[in-house]
């Protein structure tokens, strides 16, 4: 052998002698960079997910026993479900409410089962980085003055909700799911009410009710879960959350269906209790907001009972109420377990709007105080219906006497028709979604929701004393006030009167046009007089009147 080949095969030797030196080197300086299996890390509010492996078998997972995982910090803990994902696998969703470490266990309500061996396992958490602000502020509750809701933080929330009722289902291909977050995320809306569950005013197990996975149950008293479905339901309700939108789940529809009988009636009450339990475990680790049952009430069955349920089972305590068909605190008696009340009673135009301001200020007037808005009234579009003047006159009507905030509705989105599928039998119109998109209404209430942010909206007081009775008027004495005038019929330009006036604040004063957002400037108000006359209108229509105490701009 040549001098030149033992020179030769002696240099790569050593080249690889040192790689793996090298290398070996680099994985022992890197060791205690590394975590070992059992930790994990997440942050603050954002979903922290675990899988864990049942050492049994079952011929039902889902019904014959229950997982729950126990998280601990400090001298908190939240006991949370887990939810069956299929085979022998078992997931937890959990959304950390304080930073630092935690610990947590499996529980399981089979002793024998020793799915991961009932070790603690570690969590630290640590603040969140994101720009989402349902993340970065924390998840919703209702605010102490029991007037409308805000973050974990404390920051406002001007609730403005869309409704999306079957838009799990696989009319609703997952392109044009996306494509509708998508233009209400930009017009605006914070909220979108959405069932996971029996739909409205359809039968129950229809193939309607399908989504990709298909069926989510297999039998009618719950018994038997699809998770495949809840795979396609889980991307969905991220989208939401991961535009800013809250998730307002709603577990089924509440007077009776198919059957003559109510879904509760149907399932019984075990079924939805596993149902909601299955919910839970799901989506209570995103920034959710819970409705017990669409339209539910005493008569359709023991919802309160199902509500108490929930409340105990959610580890976080969402929000939760039920778009109520007539009064809220009567519908349901056993009330005090809803967090705010909710109003849902129709859609005949202006005659529905009258009637569901009725109910809404009563249920303000009652005791304990709630929040409350308006759930389901006059959905765009709806039977050829209620256009965008009757969705104006409702968004500024409820927002100036006391709502929350309000929800809006469209049809073809609510049941998600497209052509050829109206989304329900008998058809109420061949509306498609994409139609109802693009309604004018949804624009003009996310400008309304955009203007009303622009103030301390959350301080606002009911004032119906500042304007003359066919107006709605609320404010902040001696710093901002807000006046809705609705249209008083064509080739009116007659203004209004502001009453009330505080004679040491000098306001500046402009009209805000509510269908396109164009301000027309009205000069300086003082309030020397007691009275503001508005002489004339820019034009026949309805009208938003703002006074702005000059020394807060």
């Amino acid at each position: 052998m040549s001098k030149t080949l033992l020179y030769q095969i002696s240099a790569v030797a050593a080249l690889f002698a040192y790689r793996v030196a090298a290398a070996t080197a680099a994985e022992m300086n890197n060791a205690d960079l590394k975590p070992a299996a059992h930790e994990r890390t997440a942050e603050q509010w954002a979903v922290f997910e675990a899988s864990f492996t049942s050492a049994r078998k079952y011929a039902n997972p889902f019904l014959e026993v229950q997982v729950d995982v126990v998280f601990r910090n400090g001298d908190q803990q939240w006991r949370v479900p887990a939810f069956w994902a299929g085979g022998s696998k078992w997931k937890v969703r959990f959304a950390p409410p304080v930073q630092g470490d935690y610990t947590f266990e499996v529980k399981c309500s089979d002793p024998a089962n020793t799915m991961a061996n009932g070790e603690s396992q570690t969590l630290h958490v640590g603040a969140y980085t994101g720009r989402n602000p349902l993340l970065q502020h924390g998840f919703l509750r209702v605010a102490a003055n029991k007037r409308h809701f805000e973050h974990a933080d404390g920051t406002p929330y001007l609730w403005l909700a869309d409704t999306w009722w079957k838009c799990l289902c696989k009319r609703m291909t997952w392109a044009n799911f996306q494509k509708l977050t998508a233009d209400r995320k930009a017009k605006g809306f914070n909220a979108v009410q959405i069932v996971c569950g029996p739909y409205p005013d359809e039968n129950m197990m229809e193939a309607r009710w399908e989504n990709e996975g298909g069926k989510p149950y297999e039998r009618l008293d719950f018994s038997v879960v699809n998770p495949k479905y809840f795979e396609f339901a889980d991307r969905r309700i991220k989208c939401l959350v991961d535009a800013g939108i809250v998730p307002v789940i709603v577990g089924g529809w509440g007077r009776p269906q198919g059957g003559g009988k109510s879904t509760l009636a149907q399932v019984g009450l075990d079924g939805y209790k596993r149902h909601w339990r299955n919910l839970v475990a799901r989506y209570g680790a995103y920034p959710t907001v819970w409705i017990v049952g669409g339209e539910a009430k005493d008569a359709y069955g023991p919802w309160s009972d199902l509500a108490k349920y929930l409340k105990e089972t959610d580890p976080y305590h969402h929000p939760m109420t039920y778009p109520a068909p007539e009064h809220p605190r009567k519908a349901i008696k056993d009330n005090l377990v809803f967090d705010f009340d909710m109003v849902a009673i129709g859609h005949d135009g202006f005659a529905t709007a009258a009637q569901t301001l009725a109910l809404m200020t009563s249920s303000l007037s009652q005791e304990p105080a709630k929040p409350a808005l308006c759930g389901e009234a006059c959905y765009e579009g709806h039977m050829q219906a209620n256009f965008q003047d009757v969705q104006r006159h409702l968004f500024w009507s409820f927002m100036l006497s006391g709502a929350a905030g309000h929800t809006y509705g469209a049809a073809g989105i609510w049941q998600a028709g497209v052509e050829g599928d109206a989304g329900i039998d008998p058809v109420y119109d061949w509306t498609t979604w994409k139609e109802g998109m693009n309604y004018p209404g949804s624009t003009q209430l996310g400008i309304g929701k955009k203007l009303l942010e622009r103030y301390s909206w959350s301080r606002f007081e009911v004032h119906p004393e500042w304007a003359e009775k066919d107006c709605f008027s609320a404010g902040i004495p001696g710093k901002v006030r807000f006046i809705y005038q609705p249209k008083r019929g064509i080739y009116n330009w007659n203004g209004t009167v502001v009453k009330g006036l505080e004679p040491n604040v000098r306001y500046s004063a402009y009209y805000f046009d509510p269908a396109t957002g164009r301000r027309f400037d009205q000069g300086i108000v003082n309030g020397t007089s007691g009275e503001y006359r508005s002489t004339r209108l820019p034009s026949p229509q309805d009208w938003v009147l703002v006074l702005e105490s000059i020394e807060t701009k």
